[in-house]
């Protein structure tokens, strides 16, 4: 038994896009790899990120800083399967809060993680974590907050 257990409300998800596994994301127990599928979290959340318009690299020094990720694993994907990623946002707090994945394989309906990582808004210019700007708060209305 896994000893996180991760669940996210149905109404925190606002994205979708869907990854093809490839041959060089399987290890050598011939499923994708740990490491693997942290990347292709990443790119996950680099299209959600895209597609709301946020940068997650400086800009005019604003960004968001990954600070921790966690993942359970529920089944094993292989080479050429087609994963769906859904990607949300929850557990807001005054510097930023949860990047929340669900990823199954559509073709059967299998689920293979969930993964949730934290994030922060970071000022490059001056290096230091600074307040979730506004803007950011107001595509998310739904997001829950976390009590200071």
């Amino acid at each position: 038994m896994a000893r996180l257990q991760l669940q996210f409300p149905e109404d925190q998800y606002y994205y979708r896009t869907q990854l093809n596994v490839r041959v060089t994301e399987i290890n050598a127990a011939n499923h994708v790899g740990n490491d693997s599928m942290v990347s292709m979290i990443s790119e996950a959340r680099a299209r959600f990120m895209f597609e709301f318009g946020i940068r997650e690299t400086a800009n005019e020094g604003l960004g968001i800083i990954v600070t921790d990720l966690a993942t359970t694993y529920k089944a094993e994907a292989h080479a050429r399967d087609q994963l769906l990623f859904e990607v949300g946002v929850m557990d807001f707090n005054k510097y930023g809060g949860d990047i929340i994945f669900r990823i199954t394989r559509p073709a059967d309906n299998t689920l293979i993680a969930m993964a949730k990582s934290g994030f922060v808004f970071f000022d490059y210019q001056i290096s230091k974590v600074v307040a979730m700007p506004p803007e950011f708060m107001a595509k998310f209305p739904q997001a829950n907050w976390l009590p200071n």
